[in-house]
């Protein structure tokens, strides 16, 4: 008889802006595009209060951007904090994204907060550091490759134990692995290249607050396949796992 398809859970920690929503539908949506149609996959508004019991019982977690901002400490988020923590220790490969990898950060002792340089937005490079050559989820990928990103808080201290895996000129921490399976990224591997210039469209008043050409943003997004492979990785990570 045959297994049932691995179960992944996904842990949404916010919603887009509407009108990106309307487009584009919502972040979970985004996540379900990109990962594996193998998968048995459930998503819970962890940002109302949902939380999916044991993490044991998943194959696979999957954690992702939010409007909110982890320093806040909002109930939620410190509750879904404690849970990743329980996830970690039970070596259940897991995926936090953006909010998702600051969470994971936090959730294991890490520094979260405000970047001292502001606002990261648009299609940015990506260098991956030696460590990555061995990582589980990142080895053969290219060293350098474009990602979508928007953000602007940061994993400001890595948690104890973490391994660095990819960083960039403006921010230190892109990707990094604590215990066996857990794997926080700060650039979007769901977005496409229309929702990341949607995404500068909308904040394109904030941008030039802060100084910053919107227009030559919005100009400059590229695709980014490797960023956006690396949930089709995951994805085969939890197959693989699952049958080992």
């Amino acid at each position: 008889m045959s297994q049932p398809n691995p179960r992944v859970v996904i842990l949404k920690t916010g919603s887009t802006y509407p009108a990106i929503k309307d487009q584009f539908g919502d972040f979970d949506e985004w996540f379900v595009r990109g990962l594996s149609p193998g998968l048995d996959i459930t998503v819970l508004n962890t940002d109302a209060g949902e939380l999916p019991g044991d993490p044991a019982d998943w194959d696979g977690i999957v954690v992702t951007g939010s409007p909110a901002m982890v320093s806040d400490r909002e109930p939620w988020s410190e509750k879904a904090a404690e849970w990743l923590a329980q996830a970690v220790d039970k070596a259940v490969p897991l995926l936090g994204v953006c909010y998702g990898h600051q969470l994971l950060a936090h959730a294991l002792g890490g520094e979260v907060g405000y970047h001292p340089d502001g606002r990261e937005s648009g299609t940015h490079s990506v260098a991956l550091l030696e460590s990555a050559q061995y990582d589980p989820l990142f080895r053969g990928m290219p060293g350098s490759f474009d990602a979508q990103l928007t953000h602007k808080q940061s994993v400001l201290r890595l948690p104890k134990d973490a391994i660095l895996l990819g960083r960039n000129e403006f921010e230190p921490h892109q990707a990094f692995r604590v215990g066996k399976f857990a794997w926080g990224v700060q650039f979007h591997p769901e977005f496409s290249a229309a929702i990341m210039k949607a995404y500068l469209g909308v904040q394109a008043p904030d941008l030039e607050r802060e100084g910053l050409d919107s227009q030559a943003m919005i100009d400059s997004v590229t695709s980014s396949p490797d960023a956006s492979g690396l949930l089709e990785r995951f994805s085969s990570l939890v197959f693989e796992n699952r049958t080992s």
